[in-house]
């Protein structure tokens, strides 16, 4: 099996592809496969996705200041 690596951005690889569909659309053996990005690994989360949107949610906070300091000496008079 041999791998080409195309960009379909390009004017070169805009016609290099429209020439492939051309000749090859249909042909045993020849096929376009398109890229994973980003499915490299995926698997299903062992984290339930009520904890995942709490975990955005807190980045969230943190990225506009929303944060509570705690008082090292005194951690539950900082909670309450």
């Amino acid at each position: 099996m041999t791998t080409i690596k195309v960009n379909e951005q390009t004017k070169t690889g805009k016609a290099f592809m429209a020439m492939f569909e051309a000749f090859f659309k249909g042909v045993e053996g020849i096929e376009i496969v398109e890229p994973t990005y980003g499915k490299v690994n995926e698997e299903p989360s062992i984290y339930s996705s009520e904890f995942i949107e709490k975990v955005k949610k807190a980045e969230e906070n943190i990225r506009q200041g929303k944060t509570t300091r705690l008082n090292p000496d005194d951690i539950w008079g900082s909670i309450l």
